[in-house]
């Protein structure tokens, strides 16, 4: 019996982007599946329906997803949803799962098996799926993008008749992936640009993408990273010294990127309405982490606000802005994913809940909630006089 994927529609009105693309289509024929394609899935990302047509889908509807066996999304269901899947489906998406567990017992409730793509392990064989990478040079890029666009001077210096323009000077905070790609941006845009992290290995990215690190140097810098390649929260005392630097710093900058994120913490605050003020005024503030209560103190999720003369840049679901590209990279992620679950022998789905990556990203599975980070507490008893 051939096994079905099916691929939704998101029912999110601010989300563009699409869990396949044309190619992914193909990929996933070539491994045995069906796949059926929720009617305007793809518009928002410029693939029409007649697209995925092409490539091998049945265009459905909803009602298609209660017989599938797979069901890829960008965003984890909503009730409703989760509510019309066949329990044992398989259900990979971007879960969001921090601070949700009552939607991840709605999923174990429904009996489906549920993957969370953003936990997916930093190792060499997980590169492909690397859901958060992806997704994350895009939003680097966009970021300055937006910068740009709210920019009201040039961002190269310009040698005319007339007079020079002097280069923009660009200041990017966190050199992860988005940040080193904001880097990289705003170098081919013209800019001079400075960046900071509080992770060592950072330094020596920074410099060979052109740009100067700026950071306390100190003991606890030099220890600064988890095994994973994420940065640890730092000490009060650590946080306090970076702050002056950052200060001093920032006063003399035209742009500021901020792209601080710990997995299931807060983002951290790095921007001060104090440093704001100590901008030059019409200068331009983009936080990337407004979605996780912000780095930057003022900035409103979903919107560009003035803070002490700051225009401060916070738009949601940065690499949704930019949909076609995002959607044709999260569609590669997932159907690589997919694909190591599919048996080599049999052709059909065969999930090993032994594997790395099945460990690291599964939510629920037989009804409950087995992931180790979500799953609730378990009971005490206590005897009783």
């Amino acid at each position: 019996m051939t096994e079905t994927v099916f691929v939704a529609r998101e029912s999110n009105p601010d989300e563009g982007r699409v869990s396949a693309s044309p190619d992914s289509v193909k990929k996933l024929k070539t491994l045995g599946f069906d796949v059926v394609v929720e009617a305007g899935a793809g518009l928002l990302s410029r693939v029409p329906d007649a697209a995925f047509e092409s490539a091998g889908a049945r265009i459905g509807t909803a009602a298609d997803a209660k017989s599938a066996d797979v069901v890829l999304r960008v965003r984890r269901p909503v009730a409703a949803e989760t509510a019309s899947y066949k329990s044992g489906a398989i259900v990979i998406a971007i879960m969001d799962p921090y601070g949700n567990e009552a939607a991840l017992a709605e999923m174990a409730s429904a009996g489906l098996t549920a993957f969370a793509m953003e936990l997916m392990p930093r190792i060499t064989r997980a590169q492909s799926m690397d859901v958060l990478s992806s997704q994350a040079n895009l939003a680097g890029y966009q970021a300055v993008i937006d910068a740009a666009a709210e920019f009201d001077r040039a961002m190269p210096m310009m040698m005319t008749a007339a007079g020079t323009v002097p280069a923009a000077k660009v200041f990017v905070m966190g050199a992860g992936v988005a940040g080193l790609q904001a880097i990289a941006t705003a170098r081919r845009l013209g800019a001079v640009v400075t960046a900071t992290d509080v992770r060592p290995a950072s330094k020596e990215q920074v410099a060979s993408l052109g740009a100067k690190f700026i950071a306390v140097e100190d003991d606890e810098f030099k220890a600064a990273e988890t095994s994973g390649g994420y940065a640890k929260p730092m000490s009060e005392a650590y946080q306090a010294k970076q702050a002056v630097l950052t200060a001093e710093h920032l006063a003399k900058q035209d742009i500021v990127i901020t792209t601080a994120l710990i997995p299931g913490r807060p983002a951290p605050r790095l921007i001060t309405r104090e440093m704001l003020k100590a901008m030059k005024p019409g200068s331009i503030a983009v936080d990337l982490a407004v979605e996780r209560g912000g780095n930057i103190e003022g900035a409103v999720a979903g919107s560009v606000v003035e803070v002490e003369g700051v225009k401060v840049v916070g738009y949601n679901n940065v690499p949704g802005r930019i949909a076609t590209s995002a959607s044709s990279l999260y569609a590669k992620n997932l159907v690589t994913f997919l694909e190591t679950m599919v048996s080599k022998e049999t052709g059909m789905l065969a999930l090993n809940i032994e594997d790395e990556l099945v460990k690291a990203t599964m939510l629920t599975h037989g009804g409950t909630v087995v992931h180790p980070n979500f799953a609730p507490a378990p009971v005490v008893a206590t005897a009783t006089a």
